[in-house]
């Protein structure tokens, strides 16, 4: 007998290709599940393969009996059902846990390998053997061979039609290239089988050479074993936002499990369901659907994304909603609605909020309580000096009431008594005026504190104001302020002058603190006009800013003086500066050697 070239030729290119593909796999290292399953079902293929081209070419020239390659054969050919059904387990799931019950599946495949290795004695698994599947009898235990195996393969195909409706792209590629890889020598097989077809054993190996080329178009093209297929919906259900998908009718179309835990409700209450009578269901009063119907439509065909929070009040839940539109080849499929909840976010916002308020008005008491120390110094002393200038106006006055009868005091005396009352009262107006600056002055902080009134002030009124109310507390740590006007101080600047005046203050109060309580030291506020700029500049000798707390300086609140200070000082003077005045406030500072603010005011 002659060798029949055709099958030979593709026995040979079906080895030649099993051979290519198991050599790729080898090379992807490390190994993956998906890897070592898609190997075991090639080393199937190589040994039916090889097996039928043995067998043919050995009866053609040798005349050897063919049967007893079967014994061979059939060691791929009952295992290969096991090995697909494990690549499409994987391929389902990603990766699996081998169980116990999975030797299970191997009972049949090793009874019929048995089998066929015994059949001299029994004949159960065929009686007559043909090259010819049309021509062989098989014996009694044939059929449950025949129904297990193609079974399992049909169980397998299930396994990756599921597969491609749960994955998206080139994941659905993928898996409709290995469907019709192995849906081809099944069905061929088994339409021999049936004799609804004339096929030869040839047909097995070359059948499943066929089903090989959409493998490994599979592999190269998409790269089915360099990346482990995931469901996507199981990737979206493993999200924390959550999102539903409105088709053109505002009709629910899809959504993840975190949608439906957040709001505790069923897959059925939500898949088919109008995005109207879903917020109806949930009761949601505090969403307008009108704009909502608006805001949707505008963004069909829009390219746009909309965003907006909202409170869902059914849930107690803040979410931060946005709303695209889904195209493909240009063309709106639907609308996509995501809902990020951000209930901590906003929570953690207040509770921020909640306690800068408080950090404020700490400073704001501390503030106020300076000004009250101030109130007591500053009109103590024009107190004392008016009750003394009433005091010298009563003595006056009744020497001017004893003389009115008395015929030896002249028209001279009378003079000099008012003479000497003009001069107490004007001594009374001068303290009665500094006593109305004081109070202008702390009315302005105390009152003003937190407000943002813009007004027009000259530099002579802002170093009044800060003297007035920096005169207590430099005189009490015995530190003199030395002013120095490298401009005119009648330049005019708009803003808050309350809370300018509190930034320098500050800044006086904290040069003060940096000489740790020493006495006879010196502080320079120096004005410096440069160009369009007025320069303010606070300078003390003290000990310095720390190296570590330079890094930190205006970008959070952060203080040197331990439970003593709320670090709120230098962060809002910044935030003052930079939103109340569109200024800057910049610094040098050596340890050791003391500290230069400059405040940057554009004029």
């Amino acid at each position: 007998m002659t060798i029949e070239i055709v099958p030979f030729i593709l026995l040979c290119l079906s080895i030649l290709s099993v051979l290519f593909l198991i050599n790729y796999t080898l090379n992807k290292k490390p190994f993956i599940q998906l890897q070592k399953s898609f190997f075991a079902t090639l080393a199937c293929l190589l040994i039916m393969s090889t097996g039928v081209l043995l067998q043919s070419m050995c009866y053609s020239v040798y005349g050897i009996n063919p049967i007893y390659f079967e014994n061979y054969i059939y060691i791929g050919t009952c295992l290969l059902p096991v090995a697909i059904f494990f690549t499409s387990l994987i391929f389902e799931y990603s990766k699996i846990k081998f169980k116990k019950r999975y030797i299970l599946l191997f009972i049949i495949p090793i009874i019929s390998i048995l089998m066929v290795w015994t059949n001299d004695w029994h004949h159960l698994f065929y009686k007559e053997y043909s090259f010819n599947l049309n021509e062989m009898v098989f014996g009694a235990y044939f059929p449950i061979y025949t129904i297990y195996t193609y079974g399992l393969l049909f169980v397998s195909i299930i396994l990756l039609i599921r597969s491609a409706v749960k994955t998206s792209g080139f994941f659905s590629a993928q898996t409709l290239l290995i469907v019709i890889g192995t849906l081809i020598p099944i069905i061929i097989n088994l339409l021999g089988y049936l004799n609804i077809i004339n096929i030869t054993v040839y047909m097995t190996p070359i059948s499943f050479t066929i089903g090989l080329l959409f493998y490994a178009f599979a592999i190269f093209k998409f790269k089915f074993l360099t990346v482990a297929p995931i469901a996507l919906q199981r990737i979206v259900d493993r999200i924390s936002d959550s999102y539903i998908v409105l088709n053109e009718n505002n009709i629910i179309t899809d959504f993840n499990s975190t949608f439906l835990a957040t709001f505790n409700l069923k897959s059925t209450d939500v898949r088919n369901c109008s995005i109207v009578d879903l917020i109806n269901k949930l009761g949601e009063k505090s969403i307008n659907i009108d704009a909502l119907l608006i805001t949707l439509n505008k963004v069909k065909n829009s390219n746009n994304t909309f965003n907006y929070e909202k409170h869902f009040e059914s849930i107690d839940k803040y979410f931060n909603i946005e709303i695209n539109d889904i195209q493909s080849n240009d063309k709106y499929i639907g609308t996509l609605l995501l809902l990020k909840d951000i209930t901590q976010h906003i929570k953690d916002m207040n509770t921020i909020k909640a306690n800068q308020d408080l950090l404020v008005e700490k400073e704001r008491l501390a503030s106020l309580g300076q000004l009250v120390g101030g109130i007591a110094h500053n009109l103590k002393t024009p107190i004392m000096s008016i009750a003394g200038a009433s005091e010298g106006l009563t003595d006056l006055v009744k020497e001017y009431d004893s003389s009115i009868d008395d015929p030896e005091v002249t028209s001279k005396d009378h003079h000099d008594i008012a003479h000497d009352m003009d001069v107490w009262i004007e001594k009374i107006k001068t303290h009665v005026s500094y006593m109305s600056d004081v109070i202008t002055a702390v009315k302005g902080q105390a009152v003003n504190l937190n407000e943002d009134e813009q007004d027009n002030f000259t530099i002579e009124e802002l170093i009044k104001r800060v003297n007035i109310l920096m005169r207590h507390e430099l005189k009490n740590a015995l530190v003199e302020l030395n002013i120095n006007m490298n401009s005119n101080n009648s330049i005019t600047l708009n803003g808050n002058v309350n809370g300018l005046v509190q930034v320098i203050n500050n800044l006086i109060s904290n040069a003060i603190q940096a000489y740790n309580g020493e006495p006879n030291k010196s502080i320079d506020l120096i004005i410096t006009k440069k160009a369009n700029e007025i320069v303010i500049s606070v300078q003390d000798y003290g000990c310095g800013i720390p190296k570590e707390v330079q890094d930190k300086l205006f970008k959070e609140m952060i203080t040197t003086k331990g439970k003593n200070g709320t670090g709120l000082g230098l962060f809002m003077s910044y935030s003052t500066i930079r939103g109340h005045f569109d200024g800057n406030i910049v610094f040098e500072s050596k340890e050791g050697l003391g500290t230069r603010f400059d405040i940057i005011l554009p004029l």
